[in-house]
């Protein structure tokens, strides 16, 4: 881990030697000027973690260099010190963002401390912003078709409002994506984004995941325990399959927001709450609600701003520049040394149904990108044989021979087991109850090319 670098301004060299010294011994790496002309050279010079500023410098007021040291790229933390220290100057130097102020003669533990803890605050800040970078970066929406760019438009005019928001979409279409970006951009950006897959947790579970339990409140309860809805106050609480929540639960979310409180399993005074709603679901709540599945009055508080995201056979134009992201991103990820899809690997992207929509896209590229380590360039033959097999005729029928009929599901039967064996014939064979000779001779039959991974096996 590298050495915290420390600039320490002062006009007194005793202090500067001394209080040099002792930071050296404690593992930092230090610099010294004299006075304010010195402290903007050697800000413009290098890059600091921590200032401790004098305020009785002889050409200048060491506050005026506060704003100085926070405009700073990677501004760093500063403690102001000063041997007349008045409350005047430390609430001003407060205001003008200094972490500390320490009055002279400076104590060796007091200062010490004060190091150490404007270090530790300005590290978890550079944490905080990068988190809140990669979130940002993790809610990119990538393309730009007619229906993405209106989604964009939808996101940027509903963001900024506490709107709740229902989206609505396919598996695997991007909803997570859509609730993410309008945390980003919504005034709740800077605090927590939290999620709720309703699906994925036990029916017995779910109240004390969603609005948390006292310690004893069940057999089980072990600890306090802080639910969704109050970790998410002051920011966006996203409910992932809404639709597959029970009645009992759809009650109590209910009196959640219509109350803005929440009571904890085993509590007896509510808790306030203040968390925007964003819900999403792949089902149709309209026709839930007319089975009795989900309740009509939580419907209509959700869907204040309903959402659709478009499958991507909607919008396959945007399936090439979703593949190259895939792409940059998951051979960086693996270390490949493939950077582009030449055109016959993206008509034979268009021309799929995909219908696990941006999900199975960004699954196939990261399996072509492990499975062809060496390639430069992604070719049609390096893609999985799922993505051509032929669409089922209607009905299971229209074929106009028998001879036909069976030929189409032959070569559907060995695509699908050439899927499920990776591209490995022997194993393919192996479970068809073929040779491996018969097997070439039935896919060329059928027009089905061998893999790119059956070269390198008979390499191997």
């Amino acid at each position: 881990m590298p050495q915290a670098h420390i600039l320490i301004v002062d006009d007194e060299d005793g202090i500067r030697q001394s209080l040099g010294a002792i930071l050296r011994e404690e593992g930092y790496q230090v610099s010294v000027a004299g006075d304010g002309a010195g402290c903007r050279r050697a800000l413009e010079a290098g890059a600091y973690d921590l200032v401790l500023l004098d305020i009785w410098l002889p050409d200048s007021d060491g506050l005026e260099l506060l704003p100085l040291c926070h405009e700073r790229p990677d501004a760093p933390a500063v403690i102001v010190i000063s041997g007349h220290g008045t409350i005047e100057a430390a609430v001003r130097a407060t205001k003008l963002g200094a972490f500390d102020f320490l009055e002279k003669p400076l104590g060796l533990e007091r200062t010490l401390l004060a190091v150490r803890n404007a270090l530790e605050q300005r590290r978890l800040q550079q944490d905080n912003q990068e988190l809140r970078r990669q979130f940002a970066a993790g809610a990119e929406l990538v393309g730009d078709s007619v229906p993405l760019r209106a989604l964009r438009q939808q996101i940027n005019l509903m963001a900024p409002t506490n709107g709740r928001v229902l989206i609505y979409g396919e598996s695997g279409t991007g909803k997570e994506l859509v609730a993410r970006a309008l945390h980003a951009r919504s005034e709740r950006r800077d605090q927590a984004f939290v999620e709720v897959n309703c699906a994925a947790i036990p029916e017995e579970m779910i109240e004390s995941e969603l609005f948390g339990h006292l310690k004893g409140a069940f057999p089980g309860a072990e600890e306090t325990k802080l639910g969704k809805f109050s970790r998410a106050d002051g920011g966006t609480l996203f409910l992932d399959e809404v639709g597959d929540m029970s009645l009992k639960t759809q009650a109590k979310v209910l009196r959640t927001l219509d109350e803005g409180r929440l009571q904890p399993l085993g509590a007896h005074e509510p808790v306030a709450v203040d968390a925007r709603i964003i819900a999403a679901t792949n089902k149709n709540l309209e026709e839930e609600i007319a089975r009795g599945n989900f309740r009509e009055d939580l419907f209509y508080r959700l869907n204040v701003i309903p959402f659709f995201v478009p499958p991507l056979r909607e919008r396959k134009e945007d399936i090439a520049t979703l593949a190259a992201h895939f792409l940059r991103e998951f051979a960086g990820a693996y270390g490949r040394k493939c950077r582009e899809l030449n055109a016959d690997a993206l008509a034979a992207l268009a021309a799929y149904a995909w219908p696990g929509n941006v999900r199975e896209l960004r699954n196939v590229i990261e399996r072509v990108v492990i499975m062809n380590p060496s390639a430069r360039v992604i070719e049609r033959r390096h893609l999985p044989p799922l993505l051509f097999r032929a669409p089922r005729a209607a009905g299971g029928g229209d074929f106009t021979s028998l001879h036909e009929a069976r030929s189409h599901y032959e070569r559907d039967y060995i695509l699908r087991k050439l899927e499920e064996n990776a591209g490995n014939m022997t194993r393919t064979a192996e479970v068809l109850g073929l040779e491996r000779s018969h097997l070439y001779r039935k896919m060329k039959s059928l027009g089905i090319s061998a893999p790119d991974a059956d070269k390198a096996e008979r390499k191997a």
